[in-house]
């Protein structure tokens, strides 16, 4: 392993040079928005897993669905880009016909801080090809948003029920503020992998291994059309804005970008020893 943490970002080689044998890399995608967002993501995924041979994908697909949640027939979709596991956020709960799949298909991850007795589950333990156990855990913040239960305190009654069942454990953590979002990160810093943070779908540029060996970002942004205004045409957003009352939003179309975050982890300590911040055009 080597013992000093590498940050970098997508314009960075020195990455490569930490990986080995001994290491697993894990690709997190961030919020996919829309159609244009699931474009972006076919349109870079399997070069992406073919150039870094990518050992296992996360995908949030909170937004996938017109930007407001998620369908069956989406995931069946997207499973034919062999993505291991779904995590998601707040806007889980829009579609009404995915509550039954959050029970059934243990892929598809909703924040496990929501109360006993909401479908679903908020921790996925899944394997690379080779055999390397991987535990995904979806939180949600509080600040600015519901009053769930405490995400820290989720956290470390998960990292209890992995116990020495996985020593590779991803985090989304999907939250509002950038202050929540770090504080996870070095309230897990040491104990987890990574913690990648989701919601605000603007990708912030502080990637960065934390002193314990935890590979964080604030935000890693969203996958889709950067045109508009976090995915949604801006001028349905500035109305909304200005005159302060609801109004629908459209899913903008062009520029499309894949947001997201490479790790290499440690397989015997479960420590990040790279980390590599992509932000990649998927226009036609």
């Amino acid at each position: 392993m080597n013992q000093t943490p590498t940050n970098a970002s997508s314009n960075s080689d020195t990455n490569d040079q930490t990986a080995s044998a001994d290491t697993v890399k894990l690709l997190f995608v961030g919020d996919i928005v829309g159609k244009p967002g699931r474009r972006a993501l076919q349109r870079t995924l399997p070069a992406l897993r073919a150039e870094h041979d990518i050992d296992f994908v996360v995908v949030n697909v909170e937004n996938a669905a017109g930007g407001f949640g998620v369908t069956r027939d989406i995931i069946k979709e997207l499973d034919a880009l062999r993505i291991d596991c779904y995590s998601t956020g707040n806007h889980i709960w829009d579609k009404k016909e995915i509550l039954p799949v959050l029970d059934s298909d243990p892929r598809l991850l909703r924040p496990a801080n929501y109360p006993a007795g909401n479908p679903g589950h908020g921790l996925f333990i899944g394997e690379t090809a080779g055999g390397v156990a991987v535990a995904v855990i979806n939180l949600e913040g509080r600040a600015f948003m519901k009053n769930l239960d405490s995400p820290f305190t989720v956290a470390d009654q998960l990292l209890d029920e992995i116990g020495d069942r996985a020593q590779v454990v991803l985090v989304d953590f999907h939250a509002e503020t950038t202050s929540e979002k770090q504080a996870m990160g070095f309230y897990l810093d040491g104990r987890v992998s990574a913690v990648f943070g989701t919601h605000t779908h603007v990708p912030t540029a502080d990637d960065r291994i934390l002193p314990q060996k935890t590979a964080f970002i604030t935000d890693v942004g969203m996958t889709g059309p950067y045109e508009g205004v976090i995915g949604f045409r801006h001028e349905k957003v500035l109305r909304k804005f200005a005159l302060q009352t609801n109004a629908p939003l459209d899913v903008a179309r062009r520029d499309l970008r894949l947001a997201g975050a490479l790790v290499d982890v440690d397989i015997a300590t479960g420590r990040a020893v790279a980390l590599e911040r992509l932000l990649i055009p998927a226009n036609p």
